[in-house]
């Protein structure tokens, strides 16, 4: 980190392409915009860039107070999401007879071309700016150049025709660029996909990324790309194998599977009394804190091996594996405070599509949720050190008031099959009532996310009890 001493003499500096004085205090926007510019580091000096909050631009203090809550909107910048690659940075606040001043010191990405809100911000001296097509380019030929990361790397042997281009188009492309971008930019799919970082030009075929998040038949070149759930009876892999499922497709599809599945068969509500007139559901395993801990071992698993990521189900407890221990900088003594990904690409289109929300936080909130709902906090495992586990208890709260071992002994093959009816059979109902509704407002009344109301449509439809007529906006449903 900077010293006081280089700060004294960065503010008595011009303005450049490594500095950005503001005396804003809540302008993330610009914030946002100055910090993914230090990361893209055009001019490519390798030196890191320092935005200076609390100083005009002559390099006298604005008398500003340095709170914790700026600090934390500051630091929060990096993990938030919406710069990615995720920035390297670090915020420290300085104080001087004039005022305080904040500084956030960011290096330069590794893997450029950075974006935040899927638009390249650089500077060249002074000036900030989107980068030109050309000027993005350059940014990419540069990461081709750094490429460390196995999911970076050229899958070769696959050409465009072993992605799901359609999807690409449809579903990714618009949340990871702006729209009005997207619009204007008249590149091939193939510059498009490379200006993310799934393409490789060099060789002229997809990523391995790519391949694992789009790709047709994945496990076809990367033999460990799936997911493999087994439902246990007992207390251990003795027991009899209840049921079992392998989620090995695409994980643009797969993870849409893998979501509705956790809330439909994994997360089983019901409600417990807590008083005479108020009941708590309560669910054998929390829906959200499930499905955050298995969307991180499917996004920091090792691709490299033929292992896949194991969603084993006991009696007493769910256990997931995923091959490739801690990675990078993580280590048992840092954990869950420090993160570092293995696999930067795939972990950033989980986030555009929606199946990652914050980087760095979801374990504190799944320990909270678990806590709430009776699990117990769930236990990280270091000690296999080729894979990582962590083991999630059921909740106690749910055998609570008579539903006791017997229900949790007796676990039913048809369980999923029996709560896709009845959810199923609830549609039906609604959409006699309602042809024009639409999917959110179906997630809302039954309570289930967006991907979980698109599983269960496509469904029906697939059965031939239901077909759409007219267009997703305009259109209406029709009971066949």
């Amino acid at each position: 980190m900077i010293t006081k001493e280089e700060l004294k003499n960065i503010l008595i500096d011009t303005e450049s392409y490594r500095i950005e004085k503001t005396i804003s205090i809540d302008n993330i926007d610009k914030f946002s915009q100055a910090i993914c510019a230090f990361s893209n580091d055009f001019p490519k000096s390798d030196k890191n860039g320092y935005l200076i909050i609390g100083a005009y631009d002559n390099g006298q203090l604005s008398g500003l107070k340095v709170s914790d809550k700026l600090l934390l909107q500051i630091s929060n910048i990096r993990t938030d999401g919406n710069i990615l690659p995720q920035p390297i940075m670090t915020v420290e606040k300085f104080s001087f007879e004039q005022g305080d001043i904040l500084v956030a010191e960011v290096q330069p990405s590794e893997f450029p071309p950075v974006r935040y809100r899927g638009r390249v911000w650089i500077r060249i001296g002074p000036r900030k700016s989107i980068a030109s097509e050309a000027e993005e380019k350059i940014l990419i030929e540069r990461r081709l150049s750094n490429i460390h990361t196995f999911d970076a790397m050229p899958c070769l042997g696959t050409t465009m025709e072993d992605l799901n281009i359609s999807f690409i188009k449809r579903e990714f492309l618009p949340k990871a660029v702006e729209e009005d971008v997207l619009i204007e930019d008249k590149r091939s799919i193939e510059e498009q996909l490379a200006s993310l970082g799934y393409y490789d030009l060099r060789y002229s075929c997809p990523t391995n990324g790519a391949i694992i998040l789009f790709g047709k038949n994945p496990e076809r070149y990367l033999h460990g790309s799936y997911v493999q759930y087994v439902r246990f009876r007992g207390k251990d892999r003795a027991g009899d194998i209840i049921n079992e499922y392998k989620f090995n497709g695409s994980l643009c599809n797969e993870l849409a599977k893998i979501d509705t599945f956790i809330e439909t068969s994994i997360s089983q509500k019901r409600p417990i009394p807590v008083s005479v007139l108020r009941e708590e559901t309560v669910s054998k395993y929390p829906y959200w804190a499930t499905r955050e801990l298995l969307m991180n071992a499917i996004m920091h698993r090792d691709y490299q091996t033929n292992a896949p990521v194991q969603f084993y189900e006991y009696d007493d407890r769910i256990e997931i594996q995923n091959p490739g221990g801690l990675y990078g900088k993580v280590s048992p003594a840092n954990f869950p405070n420090v993160s570092d990904y293995r696999n930067p690409f795939i972990a950033e289109a989980m986030k555009i599509l929606g199946y990652v929300n914050r980087f760095s936080r979801g374990i504190y909130r799944v320990q909270k949720e678990l806590d709430e709902n009776g699990n117990g906090k769930a236990s990280f495992d270091f000690s296999l050190i080729t894979a990582f586990r962590v083991i999630e208890q059921v909740s106690k709260k749910y055998f609570e008031s008579g539903f006791g071992a017997k229900d949790n002994q007796n676990y039913p093959e048809t369980t999923q099959k029996t709560t896709q009816k009845t959810t199923q059979k609830k549609i039906l109902q609604i959409i006699k009532e309602n042809p024009n509704i639409t999917r959110k407002e179906l997630s809302i009344i039954l309570e289930i996310t967006t991907d979980g109301v698109k599983y269960h449509l496509q469904n029906m439809v697939n059965k031939g009890v239901i077909k759409r007529e007219g267009s997703d906006r305009a259109g209406k449903w029709v009971i066949l």
